[in-house]
């Protein structure tokens, strides 16, 4: 069983919000309401043990993808988590500490045009447990993106939603077969 060293272990807590995990948002799906208290339960223990805690938040500026070639999520998703809507804040039922750190992304990937890899490396932390939702999406784009930077990126297998649950198989048998690595909240042990 792995132990993380609080010093450089990062909790990574991916886009826990409203439009995601309550009945009311736009892209609610059970499978992420359903890890809202396991994800709870992991910063709680973060927070017990000094480690870092990092909360990711999907924000949209209603224009963001107007003129653009190709990537446009509106056209994919639906209009979603407009910024400074409901949807796009945390679920209320997280707890968020002054200290923890939150970032907001445009995209799937938290690492893409945000400064998450220079508050991380500049605090030294090498681990990521990375729990929250969704498995297939953001999730996995997160967590490769963390691996090419070369961070350990840990999945918390049983603290990750989706809308189906062979999405979550899959995004959980990709990372761990090509980047990553797999525990559950069992196994989380800090020291």
């Amino acid at each position: 069983m792995p132990v993380f060293d609080p010093d450089t272990t990062a909790l990574v807590v991916v886009d826990m919000q409203n439009g995601f995990c309550a009945p009311d948002g736009a892209l609610y799906a059970p499978g992420s309401e359903a890890v809202v208290d396991p994800c709870a339960a992991l910063v709680d223990r973060a927070h017990e043990a000094g480690a870092q805690v990092v909360y990711t938040r999907d924000v949209h500026p209603p224009e963001q993808f107007d003129g653009n070639h190709y990537y446009d999520e509106f056209d994919r998703w639906g209009e979603h988590i407009l910024d400074g809507s409901w949807e796009a804040e945390l679920h209320p039922d997280l707890p968020v500490a002054d200290e923890d750190y939150v970032v907001e992304k445009h995209t799937y990937d938290a690492f893409h045009e945000t400064e998450l890899d220079g508050w991380l490396s500049a605090r030294g932390i090498e681990d990521l447990l990375v729990c929250g939702t969704l498995a297939n999406v953001c999730v996995l784009h997160t967590a490769g993106s963390a691996g090419l930077r070369d961070y350990r990126p840990v999945l918390v297998e049983d603290a990750i939603g989706a809308i189906e649950d062979e999405h979550r198989e899959y995004a959980l048998k990709h990372v761990d077969w090509l980047f990553g690595e797999l525990v559950t909240r069992g196994d989380v042990t800090f020291a």
